[in-house]
């Protein structure tokens, strides 16, 4: 066995002797830290409960060790001693505000005690109470303390004193880009000031800083779970970033702890009436009820005006109901507005399939082509995208001069393959040469394209073809205009006939 391996065993025999007595320790320590067991701390001296808190204290049982100070402080509430080690558990245990009434009532018993008034001083300033850690330092001064630090520490103390002041002067005056400024400055000095934190938030949300918002009441409710108002913050910043899912949730959280809570219940009912009636929107829209969707849409962006994230992403919707509708010159006027207000290729996109849409097609091309002009230079997702619409504008100018199956449908590009094959029964029906015995050539040339039209649309292959621009059938001079052997009488069986399909009868006469 070598010598390294001997080594090896030796120190992990010492390890777990270690931990053998550690455990055995802390059990030595739990049993009779506490009245557990026949041992009543209730006949124990204040010397003795202070010998056993230290223990506990310094086996991280800070419950125990509070039960017994605290026991301590009842037998002699005049020793500033037992206030000290409360403060010294409170602190450790991250009740900051409970630890500082500890240690004022110790300085209130033990006023020359220095380095209890600098401790003070420092949790004064951590709290962001700054003006009274101010005060603290200065009698320090005043006692004849000559040490360097106590100067510096107080001269941070004025600064943080003054920079607090002029946020809330700044958060009156209703300046809060400014406040936002002055609370981060004031952060600086302090880390445990939840109440400057959250006025700091507030700022941010006013300033439209939402991302910041989450974070600082993140962090609020890290340390505090059941903060009403960091709750309220977090939600409305949810809200205005159009994350209603989120923004509703914490809704809820504040009003599990309080029902009644004005910010929660009305940041709730706002979330819900505006999805209510997007939801609506939604559902006509799905419905092909496009006029109604679009009168669902404009009351949803009504309900808060000032939600901009909301309105634009509505509005896309507004501009392709506009356009399922036939209302193109309102489609193009809502996106030519979106684009007005952001210059986002989202935007731009909308302005185009709404020129697209109303076969203004060189319309098309030319605001397609400015998007990807706007679109982010490299290779990025948008930027793939912003080339494919140029690419999707250019084929549709093309097509628009030789046979347009969508035309011929009367579909706008973005069609969904149940809407083509509703075109293309509805048309095959009216066209079909067995209804018009007295316009019978008319009505073979309209059923045949409408039949072909139907042949590529429904088929992804061809449709994906026809698409690109590419040449759809062998035999064709390209676009989509050129000779196709196509039985447009058999075609219509196999897919209404008897075939499998609904079969029609036509009444003549």
């Amino acid at each position: 066995m070598t010598v390294l391996t001997l080594n090896m065993i030796q120190i992990g025999r010492y390890a777990l002797a270690s931990l053998v007595y550690f455990a055995a320790a802390t059990a030595t320590v739990a049993a009779s830290a506490t009245d557990r067991g026949s041992d009543d701390i209730n006949t124990w001296s204040a010397g003795k409960l202070r010998s056993r808190a230290e223990e506990a204290f310094s086996l991280r049982q800070f419950a125990d060790a509070l039960k017994l100070y605290e026991k301590a402080v009842e037998l002699e509430p005049d020793n500033a001693m037992n206030y000290f080690k409360l403060y010294k558990v409170h602190s450790r245990m991250k009740h900051l505000e409970t630890a500082l009434n500890d240690i004022t009532k110790a300085l209130e018993l033990d006023g020359s005690n220095a380095d209890w008034r600098m401790q003070k001083a420092k949790l004064l300033k951590s709290l962001g109470q700054c003006d009274r850690a101010v005060v603290e330092y200065q009698q320090m001064q005043k006692s004849g303390s000559s040490d360097s630090s106590v100067a510096t520490a107080l001269q941070e103390a004025q600064e943080c004193e003054q920079t607090i002041a002029m946020a809330q002067k700044a958060m009156l005056d209703r300046d809060y880009r400014a406040a936002a400024h002055y609370f981060t400055a004031a952060m600086k000095f302090v880390d445990q000031a939840i109440d400057m934190q959250l006025q700091k938030a507030a700022a941010l949300l006013e300033t439209d800083d939402y991302y910041g918002v989450i974070s600082d009441t993140g962090l609020i409710l890290k340390q505090y779970p059941q903060h009403l108002e960091a709750f309220r913050l977090r939600g409305m910043a949810y809200f205005w970033l159009n994350d209603h899912d989120t923004a509703i949730k914490h809704f809820r959280e504040g009003l599990k702890l309080d029902p009644e809570h004005k910010g929660c219940k009305e940041g709730h009912k706002l979330v819900k009436m505006i999805d209510k009636k997007k939801k609506k929107g939604d559902e006509a829209f799905d419905a092909r009820n496009y006029k109604q969707a679009i009168q669902y849409y404009g009351e949803a962006i009504e309900i808060e005006p000032q939600h901009y994230v909301f309105a634009r992403a509505t509005m896309l919707k507004v501009v392709q109901a506009y356009s399922k509708d036939g209302q193109h010159d309102e489609a193009i006027k809502a996106a030519e507005h979106l684009v007005e207000e952001e210059n986002t290729l989202e935007a731009y996109w909308a302005l185009g399939d709404a020129y697209t849409n109303a076969e203004k097609f060189e319309d098309a091309v030319r605001i397609f082509r400015k998007a990807l002009e706007e679109a982010p230079e490299g290779e990025s997702e948008q930027t793939q995208q912003a080339k494919r619409k140029v690419q999707e504008a250019e084929v549709a100018l093309k097509q628009s001069k030789e046979k347009n199956y969508y035309k011929i449908l009367g579909l706008t590009r973005t069609a969904t393959s149940k809407e083509i094959k509703k075109a293309y029964r509805e048309l095959a029906m009216k066209w079909h040469p067995d209804k018009n015995p007295d316009n019978k050539e008319e009505a073979e040339k309209q059923f045949h394209d409408i039949g072909e039209a139907y042949e590529v649309l429904s088929d992804d292959e061809l449709k994906a073809k026809y698409d690109r621009g590419e040449q759809v059938f062998d035999n064709q001079g390209g676009g989509g205009g050129g000779q196709h052997h196509f039985n447009a009488h058999q075609f219509f069986h196999q897919n209404f006939g008897g075939g499998g399909g609904a079969r029609f009868h036509f009444r003549h006469g």
